[in-house]
């Protein structure tokens, strides 16, 4: 989906219509065994409310190719002998370093998030729809596009209104965004989405490897379950908000997961199915029709044959070159048209909405979450405003699903809720800050606590006599477990002394004793923990000459606290039977 499309899919375009006839169509004669569930989908599924609370797509919902699979199902294994390859052939393969990426990120996705259940063949379908898969695989060494494949310019003429945010550095334009390499991440969602797949150091759009992995994440971003449909579909209508992409996308997975193979880069076939007004960051929408510079030496051949390699970059399709940022004479102008004001332009400030003290322990879920109202300058509040969570400072807290970013859209009260926060093991402040997006206004910041683990109770786990001889160790060895509200209490700190007596916490100087690495005396254990199961073993106890009864205290985080007796008495003899008095 590059900026140069020849044609394309616009909203409410009449290829949309056709396109979403021809999916029906599709799915009455396709093969058996073909899931239906996408058909489905695409007549009655809306998105979850997660999926509409997100920053509404990853690609601001911008055109993507509408052609469909092939009815044959894909060759696995074709041959590669000289014949001519069996129908489905092309459409199954996938460029090698695309291929390659998809399923790097599969393998990262599964190891970071193994509940996502993702599979590489939804970053194919999705990879498909949107570049063609990088243009037929028209990538470097590294992954990186030989060329940008940029979307239109989303500037509310037949597209989305969204003004840039990135000062042209991804896209070339500081007027509007536009959707940026293979997987058409729009700037404001690439900014906080991005990742570095490659081990590179950059999280670049245009790396198939950055992009795919990234793709990965945001479809995994909340705690869905890629495995169960309707969890699939909330993430692929999360991507772009479109009934007939749903279907679209879904038709391409059952086709891979079918079969495909790996065919050379730059030899992929270019889909077709696109709208055929040119536009993009060329002429405007209202602009007549009219092909662009005709430079169209690579364009694909009627029937989506390959095209040829060429010294220099062109774009899906052909016909078109690189778009040039708005400030170029030849292309937008610099001066935005006039459009009315969105809700996103009227906001003045961000209020909190009466946020809960935020406290967790080490480990925990929040149980309160922070509520943001988006308001104009005289304090009403305005609807359908993406507000952004940023999880921001040295802290391994995070949202629920392991991300450190969420946007959220207001309800109709102006009020942005974001998801729940997970603590992570450092404990202290975490400062969680709210910002519009796309729009320039004072962030909001709000600060959450994370406390250490803690337990309330502790209690032995036997009731063995603990006792010795002078000199000798104890047969048992204590062992506690520790409970937090009657739930188990795992990683809780503790320590173990043994005390003076109960009136005097002192560690005492003679008794019953641990010993340490190199076989010495100490009578004080620190830094212990308690394990997954809430259970703390202490190592033997040893007795020295002394007897008598002796107490041995531990302590927990949060206050929990345990008094156990250890006795040290010598052993009994017992007294020789009195001897028979002899016979009178």
């Amino acid at each position: 989906m590059a900026a140069q499309f020849g044609r394309r899919l616009r909203k409410g375009a009449a290829t949309t219509a056709v396109a979403a006839v021809a999916v029906a169509a599709l799915s009455a004669s396709q093969a058996p065994g073909v899931n239906d569930h996408g058909r489905q989908a695409a007549a009655d599924a809306t998105p979850s409310p997660d999926a509409s609370a997100s920053d509404g797509s990853a690609t601001g919902n911008s055109p993507y190719y509408t052609d469909l699979p092939p009815l044959k199902s894909p060759n696995p294994s074709p041959s590669t002998g000289t014949g001519t390859a069996a129908p489905g052939t092309t459409e199954a393969g996938i460029p090698a370093t695309v291929l390659d990426a998809y399923k790097k990120a599969e393998t990262a996705l599964n190891e970071a998030k193994p509940g996502c259940n993702l599979p590489w063949q939804l970053l194919a379908a999705i990879g498909r729809v949107e570049s063609g898969q990088a243009r037929g695989g028209r990538v470097d060494a590294d992954g990186t596009t030989i060329s940008p494949i940029l979307g239109p310019q989303l500037d509310g003429n037949g597209f989305a209104l969204i003004r840039d945010t990135d000062d042209g550095a991804y896209d070339g334009n500081s007027s509007y965004d536009q959707a940026v390499g293979p997987m058409q991440f729009i700037p404001s969602t690439w900014k906080w989405a991005g990742r570095d797949g490659n081990a590179d150091g950059k999280k670049d759009p245009n790396n198939i490897y950055d992009a795919a992995l990234a793709a990965g994440h945001y479809l995994c971003r909340f705690d869905w379950d890629l495995s169960d449909q309707d969890d699939l579909d909330r993430a692929i209508l999360s991507y772009n908000n479109s009934r007939e992409y749903l279907n679209l996308v879904m038709r391409w997975v059952e086709y891979y997961r079918k079969g495909t193979h790996e065919i050379p880069d730059g030899t992929g076939t270019l889909p077709d199915n696109r709208s055929d007004d040119g536009a993009g960051a060329s002429p405007s929408p209202s602009t007549p029709n009219t092909p662009n510079t005709p430079n169209t030496p690579n364009a694909p051949a009627p029937g989506g044959s390959k095209p040829k390699p060429s010294p220099r970059p062109e774009k899906p399709g052909g016909g078109t070159t690189t778009p040039k940022p708005p400030t170029d004479p030849g292309s937008t102008p610099t001066t935005p048209p006039s459009t009315p004001p969105t809700n996103t332009d009227t906001v003045d400030h961000l209020e909190d909405a009466g946020t809960a003290k935020l406290t967790a322990m080490a480990g925990d879920a929040f149980t309160k979450r922070i509520s943001t109202r988006a308001e104009t300058k005289a304090g009403k509040a305005v609807s359908k405003v993406r507000v952004r969570f940023t999880i921001i400072g040295d802290t391994d807290t995070t949202f629920t699903g392991g991300e450190n970013v969420a946007t959220v859209a207001t309800n109709s009260s102006g009020v942005a809720v974001a998801p729940a926060l997970q603590a992570g093991e450092k404990t202290g402040g975490v400062t969680v800050r709210a910002t519009v997006v796309g729009r320039t206004v004072p962030g909001l910041d709000y600060t959450a606590t994370v406390t250490e683990r803690a337990a309330d109770a502790l209690a032995r786990t036997g009731d063995a006599a603990l006792t010795c001889t002078p000199g000798g160790e104890f047969a048992n060895q204590v062992e506690v477990k520790a409970t937090y509200g009657g739930a188990v209490a795992d990683g809780v700190a503790a320590t173990a002394t043994l005390i003076k007596s109960a009136d005097d916490p002192a560690v005492a100087d003679k008794g019953p004793y641990f010993k340490d690495a190199d076989g010495k005396a100490v009578r004080t254990l620190k830094a212990l923990k308690t394990d997954a199961k809430g259970l703390l073993k202490l190592p033997k106890l040893y007795a020295d000459d002394t007897t008598g009864t002796f107490l041995l205290r531990i302590n927990t985080a949060g206050g929990a606290t345990l008094t156990v007796e250890l006795t040290v008495a010598a052993a009994e003899t017992s007294s020789p039977s009195p001897s028979p008095s002899p016979s009178a």
